[in-house]
């Protein structure tokens, strides 16, 4: 029950019908029409019952984990409306926490509906933090990667007042908070305040994510409300301008069902990032589409929960 508010995978080749070398990242999107940035970002477009079955269970799920898990509700981190943690901690000060940002393209989504993200992993000794930020128009990306870092630093800085060790802070993100997270994993934190160790999370998790946010500044139907602008768009991408600051283990995953582009947009974080001393594996779930991905995450048989829970808690990743 809620306490008061406080102050399956495999290595698949997905079947892209490519027409440009892969490594040409930056200008592959350059031979896409407007109906093909639509297409290829525009996933709402691809599941017209997301409103009616896809958010509907989740936010069924979520209000059934708020009820059934111990947590501490709209814990605030910053002055922004929607600057607020979800705590689910499994009564473990040495366990590993997991901190999840929620997806919907920095323009639409609330920590509320994933709450559902938590049950599997508290039972699987995981504390998991969902972080809340505001959103576009109102702000622009550049200002939500700002929030996101508040939040890692609020978490890290007030690790004693949850009870957690600030020492086993994985971050995972799906979809725009797939992006978040590869944010994070580029930010130089002791350069942010002084009490800041170069490396404050130990694990990614990035799902889905969107590394490169040109292509996003393209599709018409998206950028009409994020206002992304060319300068911006480069600004605030992982793959351009914020490339990872350590060596920390990320593993990234997307679905076998998705877009070429949401595929390709992994597969080149890892080709400009992966090294022999940094480990970057991908995950691709076969026949799951960029929004079912989840309930594969949260289902505690699946080989990718496996995964995630092997890397959460004992740093372990295998190479692809």
């Amino acid at each position: 029950m809620p306490r008061p508010e406080t102050f399956i995978s495999c290595s698949v080749k997905p079947n892209r019908k490519a027409k440009k070398p892969m490594s040409d990242h930056l200008t592959f999107h350059h031979q896409f029409s407007a109906d093909d940035f639509e297409d290829q970002y525009n996933l709402r477009l691809r599941r017209p019952d997301f409103e009616t079955t896809v958010l509907r269970d989740w936010e069924n799920r979520s209000a059934a984990a708020r009820e059934q898990l111990e947590c501490s509700l709209d814990v605030r981190y910053g002055d922004g409306d929607n600057q607020r943690l979800d705590l689910f901690l499994c009564d473990d000060n040495t366990a590993a926490t997991l901190v999840y940002f929620h997806g919907g393209y920095w323009k639409s989504g609330d920590k509320s509906i994933y709450s559902f993200i938590a049950e599997p992993f508290i039972s699987a000794g995981v504390n998991v933090i969902i972080a809340g930020y505001d959103l576009c128009p109102e702000l622009s990306v550049t200002e939500i990667v700002s929030q996101a870092r508040e939040a890692i630093i609020a978490i890290y800085r007030h690790a004693d007042d949850f009870d957690m060790n600030p020492e086993r802070i994985t971050v995972m993100g799906h979809s725009a908070g797939g992006h978040l997270t590869q944010m994070i994993m580029g930010t130089h934190w002791n350069q942010l305040a002084s009490d800041l160790p170069h490396e404050v999370v130990q694990s990614a998790i990035p799902i889905s994510a969107i590394s490169y946010l040109e292509p996003v500044r393209l599709t018409a139907g998206l950028n009409e409300t994020i206002g992304l602008d060319e300068t911006e768009a480069d600004d605030q991408s992982p793959i351009v301008s914020h490339p990872p600051t350590s060596n920390a283990p990320q593993l990234l995953v997307v679905g076998g069902a998705e877009t070429e582009e949401f595929i390709r947009q992994s597969q080149m974080y890892q080709d400009s990032f992966y090294s022999d001393e940094r480990n970057i594996a991908i995950t691709i779930v076969p026949d799951v589409d960029h929004f079912d991905i989840l309930n594969v995450l949260t289902d505690s048989r699946s080989a990718l929960f496996e995964k995630a829970v092997a890397l959460i808690n004992d740093g372990t990743l295998e190479p692809t």
